[in-house]
């Protein structure tokens, strides 16, 4: 008994120390726990690429108490995944951000993090390891397919991960991200793919922001200023898409 009770209290201690701590609030109040809470649930997955050369300067970018940054994942060339932040707590990886009229995308979503340095090609090992996780989070968590976007498409002007070179078609092919190819048919006169843009979510505010973050992930290499009657044609597609 004395052997049982010696193994027991330690164990106790063990898991209270395991246990998160209850935020409260900062006057004095009566603790009185309630069953009928859910954890915070993700609706958004944003990718990024680390603008980095080796998952070791990313890691410690990640890691870094004095610069403020973070993800819920980050994924090496190799195909490593490795879990920086508890999928139920707020990471810092979204910034200034906005979607739709969400503009706090860090509470409503899940950070990845691609080891890449921006200006070279995702390897298969990367993209094949990043499709594994996409498709645990998405069973889990039930994210729209329409809620797997980019940093650049939360944040245009001021980001451009995961550059021109990520295969979002691969993803949306897998259900992760919508995906329009030429479309076959003609846009109505009548639509305003400025206002075409703002219902897929991209913030309009600054509209040459939003084509360029349009058209980094849709139109990857099309530099031109403006959109030209095929990116009318892909928003129009897009939108019709999200409306079913």
């Amino acid at each position: 008994m004395i052997l049982i009770r010696s193994l027991f209290v330690p164990l106790l201690l063990s898991l209270a120390a395991c246990a998160p701590v209850v935020q409260r609030a900062g006057i004095p109040t009566d603790w009185q726990a309630s069953p009928n809470f859910n954890d915070r649930k993700p609706v958004f997955v944003i990718l990024h690429h680390t603008s980095d050369d080796t998952v070791g300067q990313a890691l410690r970018t990640l890691t870094d108490p004095l610069r403020s940054v973070s993800a819920h994942y980050l994924i090496g060339r190799d195909g490593r995944i490795l879990q920086l932040v508890d999928e139920r707590a707020r990471a810092w990886h979204a910034g200034e951000s906005k979607w739709g009229s969400d503009t706090d995308i860090n509470s409503a979503s899940l950070g990845i993090e691609l080891d890449n340095n921006g200006r070279e090609a995702f390897p298969d090992a990367q993209i094949e390891a990043l499709l594994r996780l996409l498709a645990d989070i998405k069973a889990r968590y039930r994210v729209p397919a329409a809620n797997f976007l980019g940093h650049a498409d939360v944040a245009p002007g001021r980001k451009v991960d995961p550059s021109l070179y990520f295969p979002w078609k691969t993803l949306a092919d897998r259900g992760f991200g919508l995906w329009c190819d030429a479309p076959n048919f003609d846009v109505p006169l009548s639509f305003d793919a400025a206002l075409g843009l703002r219902a897929l979510g991209y913030d309009t505010d600054d509209l040459a922001a939003a084509v360029r973050a349009f058209k980094l992930h849709f139109l990857a290499g099309d530099d031109a200023p403006g959109l030209d009657e095929r990116a009318r044609a892909l928003i129009y597609c897009l939108v019709r898409k999200t409306a079913g």
